[in-house]
């Protein structure tokens, strides 16, 4: 069972997250354990202080670091499993679905969330594993990161998703977008079912689902192409969809 601890001044905002959706169901059948831990709690001063004026001036609050270490210490001593630290800032590697995949292998994870305008920068540099981010802007605190990085993990743990497929050919598993899919009806106001995928003919369909997935990425997010190795015959798919593109711009 994978464990993930987050450290965090609002234990409160996991509560939903982690008890709702596929994480509430994942924890039912013992495949994480999730755990809100305020660090406020070990700040070691009657009144609880976690943060301070920075050195050297300047505006905002910095979070202390001894609260952060002796909270991760204390999980630390409760378990054999070397965790992965995992501090959310702004500053931090961009998350994507590989990281995704990578942190899933792991037994234990702990995320420290900070507020205010930051952290002791001691944090970054004798305790934390990883510094992720989810994107290019700021938030009020890294929980709401943290919440997004977990959902994303723990989806990927074996048992959680009823359809073990499901995660493999998610947008960015592959590399590229998803290619669309649909349900009943076969037709809906007019807008009929593509008949590929009403033909039974399986090795067609991937045929397509491939195509349309380069489709996507190619109107979407064409810089995905660069990083994938593709085969001859997604090129010549590509090539086809671009000339496509020029024709219908013409």
């Amino acid at each position: 069972m994978m464990k993930v601890d987050v450290l965090t001044l609002f234990p409160e905002m996991m509560d939903g997250v982690f008890r709702s959706s596929i994480l509430g169901k994942a924890q039912e059948k013992d495949i994480v354990s999730l755990n809100a831990v305020n660090f406020r709690d070990y700040s070691g001063n009657k009144h609880s202080t976690v943060d301070d004026t920075p050195y050297g001036g300047g505006g905002g609050m910095v979070l202390k670091p001894d609260p952060i270490f002796s909270a991760v210490e204390d999980l630390l001593s409760q378990t054999s499993a070397a965790p992965r630290i995992i501090l959310m800032c702004p500053q931090g590697e961009t998350f994507t679905q590989q990281k995704a995949e990578e942190l899933s292998a792991e037994e234990h994870l702990i995320f420290i969330c900070g507020h205010y305008e930051g952290y002791d920068e001691r944090i970054r540099e004798h305790l934390v594993t990883d510094e992720l981010s989810i994107g290019d802007y700021v938030l009020t605190g890294g929980e709401l990161p943290a919440m997004v990085v977990i959902d994303s993990v723990v989806r990927l743990l074996p048992g959680v998703l009823g359809n073990e497929t499901s995660a493999l050919t998610d947008s960015f598993s592959t590399g590229l977008l998803e290619y669309p899919h649909y349900t009943r009806p076969a037709e809906f106001r007019g807008w009929k079912v593509p008949d590929i995928l009403l033909s039974g003919h399986h090795a067609n369909i991937e045929i397509w689902r491939r195509e349309q997935a380069l489709k996507r990425t190619l109107q979407r997010r064409p810089d995905l192409l660069d990083k994938m190795i593709l085969s001859d015959q997604d090129r010549k798919v590509i090539k086809r969809l671009q000339q496509e593109q020029q024709e219908s711009r013409s």
